[in-house]
């Protein structure tokens, strides 16, 4: 077998000219336009309809991209984990995609002696993989979910075991039913970074972003770890989580939990207690391939040069603009219109999961307007920024005026989750700690 890296999470595996592509995010501007990949991509979607199959591990536009899946070839079969929720099968089949699901830890045959096994990730805890509103647009159960899936390909003699953004800790129960399905483990792809608004669109201390910062870096490499001291592979990957902030949030670059592959490369070679001469961790380039069969890349990685880096973002990336920013701004009557039925909808699910909170959830509308969300039954209410100071326990929530339209206007159109992920939200909270529900109850604010 052979494995082609492309960008973040996507890759292509093959055998015997049996091409699968991996969750490909091959055109930049995901999360509404905030993402782009860096190094800047050097191909497009379509030259790579020659793949046999297109595995898609879950819902976040960084592994599901609707702008790629859109230019590419409409034939090729895509694969999917047989979820609760039709969500991600309705959303690919929309676009005139078969999709196959595939029922959780089922090695299924695809086509000469080619295999693969997908299995979800047991449970759903925002505070480990700090996606702050979690992903409870399909969560059926409030704390259980099974949104992230891994995969495991092979061809009766060799192994590749792919993890895409599944936390160890949410997972380990699947990654052991892994390790005793397979004898051995050939090659890890394994995720070792964070992607979400925190730190860096928390009002917190600059000291208190650093911290943050530094616990999550090492929080991603220590799950990448277990999973090595787990299955023990040959050759793993760091991959996964590669992104850069384009457009005005592309100032905050610095401040994500999120270090270089290099940086992860160091660490896992030289400061880990990973065995090397076991488990060897290797990066590549873009497009570059590692051979199963050989052990050997196709090319020498070359490592990004950070002030060329840096150049990119403040010329190129900096200047680009938000897919609502081509919207024209709404007039406030107009936004004020959908909260009646939005609450109702937050009401209803907060009322079904029992939650109540002293919190209350405020919403910028206009520097002088904000919204007054309540958690306990109390209803909602348009306040001035005067009356703010006699809220002590709150989450204040910032945005641009275009995308909090799309997101009261229904998932279709936005949703909170993939705002909080694409950086587009600003967070100010007291007492600074995260509550669940709070967040959960939320992602129901829309018509």
């Amino acid at each position: 077998m052979k494995l082609t890296y492309l960008t973040s999470a996507s890759v292509i595996i093959e055998d015997q000219n049996v091409k699968i592509l991996c969750d490909p995010w091959l055109v930049d501007g995901e999360f509404y336009g905030s993402w782009a990949n860096y190094p800047p991509l050097s191909f497009s979607p379509e030259e790579f309809n020659n793949v046999d199959y297109i595995y898609i591990s879950h819902i976040h536009p960084d592994h599901c991209s609707i702008k790629t899946l859109n230019k590419m070839n409409k034939d090729i079969p895509i694969l999917i984990h047989n979820y609760g929720s039709k969500f991600l099968k309705n959303n690919i089949e929309r676009l005139g995609y078969k999709v196959i699901e595939i029922d959780h830890n089922k090695r299924t045959h695809l086509k000469n002696n080619l295999h693969i096994n997908i299995l979800a990730a047991d449970n759903c805890n925002p505070e480990l993989c700090h996606k702050y509103f979690g992903c409870s647009i399909v969560e059926k159960n409030f704390g259980s979910t099974s949104i992230d899936t891994m995969s495991v390909v092979d061809n009766g003699q060799q192994v590749i075991v792919n993890t895409n953004d599944c936390p160890f800790s949410l997972a380990e129960t699947s990654a052991t039913v892994i390790k005793k399905k397979y004898t051995g483990i050939d090659m890890l792809l394994v995720g070792y970074s964070s992607a979400s608004a925190y730190p860096q669109c928390f009002t917190i201390s600059e000291s208190d972003k650093i911290k943050a910062k530094n616990k999550i870096v090492h929080d991603y490499w220590s799950y990448a770890e277990s999973y090595v001291n787990l299955l023990k592979p040959k050759v793993f990957l760091p991959f996964a989580g590669r992104y850069t902030l384009a457009g005005k949030k592309s100032i905050l670059n610095s401040q994500r939990a999120v270090l270089e592959l290099e940086d992860a490369y160091e660490y896992f070679t030289q400061h880990s207690k990973i065995n090397q001469k076991e488990n060897k961790c290797i990066i590549l380039n873009s497009k570059s391939s590692f051979d199963l069969d050989t052990k050997q890349t196709s090319e020498v990685y070359t490592p990004i040069d950070k002030n060329e880096k840096q150049n990119y973002i403040d010329n190129t990336l900096s200047k680009r603009k938000y897919d609502f920013e081509y919207d024209d701004k709404p007039e406030i009557k107009e936004i004020l219109a959908l909260i009646p039925s939005c609450f109702d909808r937050y009401e209803k699910r907060r009322i079904e999961l029992g939650f109540s909170s002293e919190m209350v959830i405020i919403i910028e509308i206009t520097k002088e307007k904000f919204l007054l969300i309540s958690a306990n039954g109390n209803g909602y209410k348009i306040i001035k920024k005067n009356e703010l100071n006699q809220f002590t326990k709150y989450v204040k929530i910032s945005l641009d005026n275009r995308l909090l339209m799309r997101i009261l206007s229904g998932p279709k159109n936005a949703h909170w989750n993939n705002a909080e992920i694409g950086s587009h939200l600003t967070f100010e909270r007291n007492p600074n700690h995260y509550e669940r529900g709070l967040y959960y109850c939320l992602s129901y604010f829309h018509t």
